[in-house]
């Protein structure tokens, strides 16, 4: 897509980067605190809605923490825009049509991801490979749906208490306040089609330190 430490911020090397920020980072890091700063959001205010301690989101936007994925997600939805937009991705101002050979892939959190959407749009749209074992402990809540669809491999889908296994060609359609888990379930890992709706909201969380839903954090 289990971690259940209650500090967010002491999330394990998926969150973290070696020592010396990648070129990406130091492309994503002033633009994390130039967002939250647009959003008229402090540090310790954005930080309470992502879910994070102000001290592990004053190291994103330095650069001396690297973003998953689902956290990259979570920090869109609340400064109201897209990952492609955090991380400085551009695309063609209104052109509806993205072609195969202008989509560059990107990672963070060991899943590799494709922006297959437009920016600036009421939902967000990925093409993602999860590995095996990367993140599929992960509990995530957070407002909105979303709509996945399974290209290769198997994967599996924990809703609330019941686990899903889905094959190639399977979809699922779920309401995210419903806390839920995405892993692989297949050794080479699993390719799925994956959007979500964007929406900004105080309560939005996508990674939880247990596997107990709470609000607030």
């Amino acid at each position: 897509m289990t971690d259940r430490r209650k500090d967010p911020s002491a999330a394990p090397a998926a969150d973290t980067a070696p020592a010396g920020p990648s070129e990406e980072l130091v492309t994503v890091a002033p633009r994390l605190r130039d967002l939250r700063r647009r959003s008229g959001l402090t540090l310790e205010a954005a930080a309470r809605q992502v879910g994070l301690s102000p001290a592990h989101l004053s190291r994103l936007e330095t650069g001396r923490r690297q973003p998953s994925l689902p956290m990259l997600l979570a920090l869109a939805r609340t400064y109201g825009t897209t990952v492609s937009d955090l991380l400085g991705e551009t695309a063609p101002e209104r052109d509806p049509i993205l072609r195969a050979g202008r989509t560059e892939p990107s990672e963070a959190g060991g899943w590799t991801y494709w922006t297959v959407g437009g920016a600036g749009r009421a939902m967000q749209a990925l093409r993602v490979h999860v590995p095996q074992r990367a993140q599929g402990e992960l509990v995530r809540v957070h407002p909105g749906e979303e709509w996945l669809y399974v290209l290769k491999g198997r994967l599996r889908l924990t809703l609330g208490e019941a686990a899903h296994v889905l094959d190639p060609g399977d979809a699922a359609h779920f309401d995210s306040l419903t806390p839920h888990r995405i892993a692989a379930a297949s050794r080479g890992g699993t390719e799925l089609l994956f959007v979500h709706t964007l929406l900004q909201s105080g309560a939005a969380e996508l990674c939880l330190g247990d596997a107990t839903p709470r609000r607030g954090l």
